[in-house]
């Protein structure tokens, strides 16, 4: 089959680059693994070069390897969001790309939360403050590394540096502009929001965020050629990667929601573009890339690395292995309760606390291995639960998302604990499946016109197919219930315990 579009997923841990044939079908897929790199405490870096090679290097690889690749004219991309990469007037990078889980501006944004800040901008913006979102790092950045500024030009998320790699374009996309200098419901940036943090000065470094009708470009002089894409190839800037995953998920209608089980547990709940945040100051409100939709979203600071981490302490290879392993155990891990907040950036939805940390509570000698990784699959599990009810009702059906989506206990202890049935996507790159749709937005939007929500629905349902649907038992779901109401009592009364913690904030 002839690849004729590329989408690219640039996340944290993998880049990767998905073929899809003139119907849409998977052609193939080329994966490069990302290094994020921890010179200090709390610090997640990465760098920017080597990320923009790697784009280059998978689009390439899917482009020549799927016959006929003249014809491909299309690559859409989604990225990691928030972070913050600054680049020089001609785009190269003054420094690393400091990341969304990055954790050296905790301070600071416990000075803003104990001031009202950060209440203020969610009054705004329906978004919090957490220490990787631009607002914190650059404000970091001024007082402890102004070297990283002197010749700053602009400050962009990762999709936003590969996208002026492959068009020579400086710009911020609708998704990533949401947090937090733009008001809910609003198109351009608000002065008054940079003030609020002390952020003047750095108003300039913005971009005006893209329109929705303007996303896509031609590659620069001589690239399409290098990969091996048609003379007229264009680069299309889809939304980051949560609003793309929560797009290829097909959840396109206010109410419908998706869970994403990946490097961060985020959950994602549609609503209306003027409907008003309710419930706690917690998590984000971002564009969906949908006319008048956006998303009520519910980031964890910790995902599926917590599950790597357990590998080692339990001793098995794999993730895989230690659900298997957890399967040994019953419902409640024999009492076990595990916290599964081990971000060195600390946690930042359901709740802000930069200075979150995880626990184990009720061991003793009678518990093995097994009890363990149970815990650990359950903490996770609830996290996901206190994430999807904090963002509204519960669904009628959660898409789920995500690596850990694939395995069948998992996905199955979610329908349990959150108490609704679950499907999951056909594709194995969801994210790159919404760029994907995305990109056949774009197009449309180039050749018929504004594009509604109507339209976008009508792709989606053409697009994407869900499988495997699980329902909860009743019985089980009952007794989570009463488990997850401990595990919420267990995180209100060790709170108080973080600020006091060793390593709890960095400087």
């Amino acid at each position: 089959m002839s690849v004729v579009t590329i989408s690219v997923d640039v996340g944290t841990s993998v880049v990767k680059a998905v073929g899809y044939d003139a119907d849409g079908q998977e052609t193939g897929v080329a994966r490069r693994a990302s290094q994020v790199d921890r010179p200090g405490p709390g610090r997640a870096e990465q760098d920017v070069e080597a990320v923009r090679r790697r784009v280059l290097d998978v689009v390439e690889e899917v482009a020549r390897s799927g016959g006929g690749s003249e014809e491909v004219d299309l690559v859409s991309v989604t990225a990691q969001g928030d972070g913050c990469w600054l680049v020089d007037a001609d785009g190269a990078p003054t420094g690393t790309g400091l990341l969304w889980n990055d954790g050296r501006a905790g301070a600071q944004v416990r000075t803003w939360q104990a001031d009202g800040v950060l209440a203020d901008g969610f009054a705004r913006t329906g978004s919090m403050t957490f220490s990787g979102l631009a607002n914190a790092l650059l404000a970091w950045c001024a007082e402890h590394e102004p070297a990283r500024l002197d010749n700053a030009a602009a400050a962009l998320s990762c999709g936003g540096v590969v996208h002026a790699a492959l068009t020579g374009r400086t710009a911020i996309e609708t998704t990533d502009a949401s947090a937090p200098f733009l008001p809910a419901g609003e198109t351009a940036w608000a002065e008054d929001l940079f003030a609020l943090y002390g952020l003047d000065w750095a108003r300039d470094l913005f971009p005006d965020p893209l329109a929705e009708d303007d996303r896509s470009r031609p590659l620069v002089d001589g690239l399409a050629a290098e990969l091996g894409l048609a003379d007229d190839a264009v680069a299309v800037m889809a939304p980051y990667d949560v609003p793309s995953t929560v797009l290829g998920s097909g959840a396109v209608r206010v109410g419908e929601a998706c869970a994403i089980l990946g490097t961060t547990l985020c959950t994602a709940t549609v609503i209306g573009a003027d409907e008003p945040v309710r419930g706690p100051e917690a998590g984000l409100r971002l564009r969906s890339g949908v006319p008048g939709q956006d998303l009520r979203v519910m980031p964890t600071a910790a995902g599926t690395d917590v599950l790597d981490w357990a590998c080692g302490l339990v001793g098995v290879d794999a993730p895989v292995d230690l659900v298997a392993l957890a399967s040994q155990s019953p419902a409640g891990a024999r009492g076990l309760v595990f916290l599964p907040y081990l971000s060195p950036a600390g946690e930042r939805a359901p709740f802000l606390d930069p200075g979150a940390r995880g626990s184990l509570h009720g061991l003793s000698l009678e518990h093995g291995r097994e009890d363990l990784a149970r815990a650990v699959l359950e903490g996770l599990t609830h996290a996901v639960r206190d994430c999807v009810a904090m963002a509204g009702p519960i669904p009628t059906v959660l898409r789920l998302a995500g690596g850990g989506s694939h395995n069948d206990t998992w996905a199955q202890l979610v329908a349990d604990v959150v108490g609704c049935p679950v499907t999951r996507c056909q594709d194995a790159e969801v994210g790159a499946r919404g760029a994907y749709l995305a990109g056949l937005v774009a197009r449309r939007d180039v050749s018929a016109g504004r594009i509604t929500a109507a339209d976008v629905a009508e792709v989606a349902d053409h697009h994407v197919a869900a499988v495997g649907r699980l329902e909860p038992d009743p019985a089980v779901t009952a007794r989570y219930d009463d488990l997850h109401a401990r595990f919420l009592e267990l995180r209100e009364a060790v709170a108080p315990t973080w600020a006091t913690a060793p390593g709890a904030g960095p400087a």
